[in-house]
Formats: C-alpha cells, structure tokens, sequence
C-alpha cells in the first residue's frame, strides 16, 4: 500500500513538473512572437532608410547578440511581413502569438485571407498540428475539405454536439499514402489502412481511437462484421466506419443504420453519447446520399475518398512521424 502511494506522489510530481515545462515553453513562445511583432514595428515604421537598412541591422543583431538565434536578414524581412500583416487586428494577433514563428510564416505565405488563416491557427491549437503536419493540411485543402459531408447530424443530434460532429468529418478524406490497383476490394481497402492505421487516424483528426476492424457483433443467431470501429474521445462515442469501393448506393445507409442500433445497443456505456456512422465511398452523388439520409434517425455522415493509386511504393506521399505529430516551437534563424 504504501509503495502505490509513493509511485502516485511521484506520478504527480512530475505531472506538475510537465504541466510547468509546458507553460513555460508556451510563454516562450508567445515573448518570442510578440518580440519579433514588435522589431517589424520599428523596422516597418523606420524602413525609409534605405535598401541595405534591414541588411545592416542584422548584422548589428548578431554582433549584440551572437548566441541568439532569428535575427538574419530573412527573418527580420518576415517580421516586418508579421507585423504589417496584424497592426490592426488585436484579435488575430492574440490568436497567432500561440503559434510557433515556423506556423505563422507558413500560414501567411499560403493564405492572404484571414479567416482561413484564423481556421488553421485554430486546429493546430486544438489538435497539436507540428509544422510539417499542418502543411500537409495545408496541401490536403483541409478547409475545403471540413464540414463538407453530406449528413444529418443536424437533426439527430442536439446542438452544439451537431456542429462538433460536422466540423469533425471531411469530404473528401486523402488517404494519400496507400496505393492500390484499379480493381481493388473493399477488404484490400481495409487491410492498407490497418497497415497505415497512424496515417488514417492523422486524417481522421484528433480525438479518434482506435477499436478494430472486422469488429463482431452478434445480433439474433447471426454473427456481423463492422469494416472499422472507432471511439472518438472528444465526442465520447463510437464511430462507425464502414468502407465501399464504389460508388454511393443508397442500401448503405439501412446497413448503417442497422450497425449504429446494434452498437448503441451492445457497446455503449451509460456515459458514452449515441454512436456516429461514417460511410466512405470512392464517390458520391450528394443529392443521393441527402435523400438517402432523410427520415434516418440515427447520425450518419456519407463522404468520399481519395488514394494514389498506380503510383510504384517509393513515390507516394510520406506523412510525418508520430514525433512530428506534438506541437513544437520553430524558430528561423
């Protein structure tokens, strides 16, 4: 007994000891963001001086401060970019200092609106995007990509759990690094994103785990085999996934729903909300699936989906490592 109780006090040490280190490199961060907003004021408000006048800065900079790195010629250029880009919107400003410096360029190279901006900001908050993931969300279209579901969670589940589920699922999902022939199977399928089950579950977003695929449930005397069972752990439910290699037809929806009653019925703990269905296609007509999925009570999202197929193994798209996946700082030299 009194070892369990050492190992917790311990446990909580060093919880705390994290928690601080977080916080400490999350306040580094955003001194670091506000410095550099601030040099691209004084370089923005100073620039008439001539052409050589940020390139003289610099090297003044780094005679100062020879240990301390972002002040080339290049960064101070983006921290004038910075501060032009944000001088009169607090707002975003205080969104963007909670970003790594490597984020905020990126985000203000590929995006000239804000609001989009302001929606990959967001998710890389919320879901810890490193650099390297969020560009790859970036070259995905994510926010073309977000919401954009033929479903009907709107009127089967309560408001806000329906705009949570909406801006949870993307059409079409880019499962890009799984390359099949022209005729493939649905288990052919199922079995390269097993294989890839890190890949799939960065594309799915953050919050969905795992549970098996082929996962049986017995209803009657009949045994039945769901293709992909997740529980996402933000919306505290079980997601149903269910794989076609073909185009949407509307008998899918009556499988689904038939999976969503029985899962709700056998898996679900008192505390875990209605289970969410998910029907990926390799394409939709979305009038199609809309009408398919009115007068269905259950919630059921129809997407489709894209893979490289024909593409020899050495070139198709490598997503990060799972060490990429943690929020980190950059900083630019």
């Amino acid at each position: 007994m009194l070892q369990n109780d050492f190992k917790e006090v311990v446990s909580n040490i060093k919880d705390e000891i994290k928690n601080s280190q977080t916080k400490t490199m999350l306040e580094a961060n955003k001194n670091l963001i506000m410095l550099y907003f601030r040099l691209g004021k004084i370089i923005s408000e100073k620039n008439e001086y001539g052409q050589n006048f940020i390139k003289n800065i610099s090297t003044e900079l780094k005679l100062e401060f020879p240990y301390m790195k972002g002040f080339s010629e290049r960064n101070l250029n983006y921290m004038k970019l910075f501060y032009d880009e944000y001088k009169n919107d607090e707002e975003m400003l205080q969104l963007v200092t909670n970003l790594p410096w490597g984020h905020n360029l990126l985000l203000i190279e590929k995006f000239k609106s804000k609001e989009i901006r302001e929606l990959y900001a967001k998710a890389t908050l919320e879901y810890g995007w490193s650099r390297s993931v969020l560009l790859h969300q970036i070259d995905s279209q994510y926010h073309l990509r977000i919401g954009k579901s033929a479903n009907n969670f709107a009127i089967t589940l309560p408001s806000p759990n329906s705009d949570l589920v909406n801006n949870i699922v993307k059409d079409p999902y880019i499962f890009d690094f799984i390359t099949l022939k022209e005729d493939y199977k649905e288990k052919t399928l199922e079995n390269a994103m097993i294989e890839k089950i890190r890949d799939v579950l960065l594309e799915l977003g953050n919050g969905f785990s795992f549970v098996g695929n082929q996962y049986k449930i017995s209803v009657g005397d009949e045994d039945y085999f769901i293709d992909l069972l997740f529980y996402h752990l933000k919306l505290r439910c079980y997601v149903v996934v269910e794989l076609k290699a073909n185009s949407f037809k509307p008998e899918y929806v009556g499988k689904m729903n038939f999976y969503l009653n029985a899962v709700n019925d056998i898996l679900k703990g008192e505390f875990d909300n209605p289970s969410i269905g998910l029907i990926l296609c390799k394409d939709k007509d979305k009038l199609t699936a809309q009408y398919s999925l009115n007068g269905v009570d259950q919630p059921i999202g129809v997407s489709s989906y894209e893979i490289s197929k024909y593409l020899p193994e050495d070139l198709t798209k490598e997503l990060p490592t799972e060490d990429d996946i943690n929020l980190h700082i950059d900083i630019d030299d």
